[in-house]
């Protein structure tokens, strides 16, 4: 049977990996899917409630983009957390003391609380280290750079370095060379369907392992945003200007979002310039992954979506190719 002439369409699932496993998100129904220490699969499907979900104020282009930006960040703690339970310690699941009493304290909610906590502190510590220090390194630069125009774009380029860096070197640790993995193992399953082809294990393997929706890509932009509107939006007062990169993050965030929204729906030339950065980021932060990882992943995405539905309705595939084992 002829096929719909697409190059790729938008499926609107998406996810992250976790520790030995993947989450993967449609909708608000969401999927951690991990290989535990005895070998097999325990997959746990939940429902996220998004903050301030029934609020208009989430469809406001620029705007909706900062909301998104913190329900991934809290659903990415929450599913990493969720992995790292079939890892712990027999010792260390017992209750702590502040376990105890924040239970006491919340009613039985601790584990959100600590879970919100983590996140807070994870996102403190990444405006520091990619938005606060090379603003730092750049003042130190002062004396030998009199032009603020120059100035601004160091400060890009150091920022730039460093988040390449900390990708680069946080892959040398072994548990994280496996997350990249996984990594991999959830771009090539979305790759797979998005691309017309049927979610098994042989063609999940043979797609890309780069997608142009992946949270690599959106940091990237989020640096190369941030370079242009701290280029163009300036004070005299060195307080001033730390003040306005804190308070310009959620700016950036929303624009950002605009734009790997764009990238993830449409298929040409200026998207493929803007994918490029994060596209090349993703050969650090995304590794091959072996056939298991890519089980664990294409459980995932069964979980919470119905593949074989996207390919009737949107590359003209029939019940019966299913049967027929047609690619």
């Amino acid at each position: 049977m002829a096929r719909k002439k697409k190059k790729m369409h938008f499926s609107g699932i998406g996810g992250q990996a976790v520790l030995e496993g993947v989450m993967m998100k449609n909708k608000d129904d969401y999927a951690v899917a991990v290989r535990k220490p005895d070998g097999e699969i325990d997959v746990d499907i939940e429902v996220f409630h998004p903050f301030l979900k029934n609020t208009s104020v989430r469809k406001i282009p620029f705007v909706r983009g900062i909301f998104n930006f913190i329900d991934s960040l809290v659903l990415g703690m929450k599913s990493i957390n969720h992995s790292a339970k079939f890892y712990e310690d027999e010792e260390n699941d017992k209750p702590t003391g502040l376990d105890r009493a924040l239970d006491r304290i919340s009613g039985g909610k601790s584990e959100s609380i600590l879970s919100f906590i983590t996140t807070l502190i994870s996102l403190a510590i990444a405006i520091a280290l990619f938005m606060v220090l090379p603003y730092f390194i750049s003042q130190k630069l002062v004396t030998y750079v009199r032009n603020d125009s120059l100035l601004a774009i160091i400060e890009g380029v150091v920022r730039i370095v460093i988040f390449l860096i900390y990708v680069s070197a946080i892959s040398l640790m072994k548990d994280v060379r496996r997350l990249y993995r996984y990594h991999g193992a959830e771009h090539k399953c979305i790759n797979c369907l998005e691309r017309g082809r049927t979610l098994t294990v042989s063609n999940v393997m043979h797609s890309s392992r780069f997608h142009k929706r992946c949270g690599t890509s959106f940091i990237f932009i989020v640096l190369l945003i941030s370079v242009v509107l701290f280029f163009f939006i300036r004070v005299d007062n060195p307080a001033q200007r730390l003040l306005l990169r804190l308070a310009l993050v959620p700016v950036i965030a929303g624009i950002s979002y605009e734009l790997i929204r764009l990238a993830g729906r449409y298929d040409n030339f200026l998207i493929s310039i803007i994918s490029a950065p994060g596209l090349w980021t993703q050969r650090i932060t995304t590794k091959e992954p072996d056939e298991e990882m890519v089980e664990v992943a294409i459980r995932s995405v069964e979980a919470v979506f119905d593949w074989k539905q996207f390919l009737i309705d949107e590359f003209d595939f029939s019940p019966e190719d299913f049967e027929s084992g047609e690619e």
